[in-house]
């Protein structure tokens, strides 16, 4: 999929130190999408500094080129996971 980041999605990355290469691999193969607020959310379980998470990418398809909104990690992987 091409994409851009958003500011937000950018400045989000880096703070959370989330690889570009991670985040393609699960919009490429991820283990869930979701739809909620005109948004896309691909998702999937990864590792990360030895320990499972959630990855969820949040991405505005409505336009050209598509945009990462944001993307976050969270450890409540069974609350997110449908």
């Amino acid at each position: 999929m091409n994409y851009i980041l958003t500011e937000h999605a950018s400045k989000k990355i880096k703070k959370r130190k989330i690889s570009l290469n991670l985040i393609e691999e699960v919009i490429q193969n991820p283990q869930q999408i979701l739809y909620q607020d005109d948004l896309l959310i691909y998702q999937s379980i990864v590792v990360f500094n030895n320990k499972e998470y959630l990855l969820k990418i949040y991405v505005n398809q409505n336009v050209g080129p598509n945009k990462i909104v944001t993307v976050y990690m969270t450890s409540k992987i069974k609350k997110y996971m449908v």
